[in-house]
């Protein structure tokens, strides 16, 4: 998984917490792969990491989906869904307030369900 990965470590036996912010997210996501789920959930995945790191845990993200797990995502950073996901619904106040696939996602029509305008 590290080779797979491509997580940055000194030695196989490091401690996760001595890693990145932008490897442990990717420990973290080469861990719940080797449970072999249909389904992943992230919950904002990328919060806090670099933007290489982001990058990179992108191309797992898409790499994960290619394979046939499918992925629900959590995020506040608009970019990162509008890149990244098939469908995107949008909430406010705790209700959906829209339902946008990926051929017609915009950042104005997400905000516009966001707002619940």
């Amino acid at each position: 998984m590290i080779k797979a990965y491509a997580i940055k470590i000194g030695a196989p036996d490091d401690m996760i917490l001595t890693l990145s912010g932008g490897n442990q997210q990717k420990v973290v996501i080469a861990k719940w792969i080797g449970n072999h789920p249909e389904v992943l959930l992230c919950d904002e995945p990328t919060r806090g990491i670099d933007v290489g790191a982001k990058a990179e845990v992108y191309a797992i993200l898409r790499k994960i989906a290619s394979q046939g797990i499918g992925i629900v995502m959590v995020s506040s950073e608009l970019p990162e869904l509008l890149s990244l996901c098939d469908r995107i619904l949008v909430m406010h106040e705790g209700k959906m307030t829209g339902e946008i696939m990926r051929e017609e996602a915009t950042e104005e029509l997400v905000m516009k369900y966001a707002a619940a305008i």
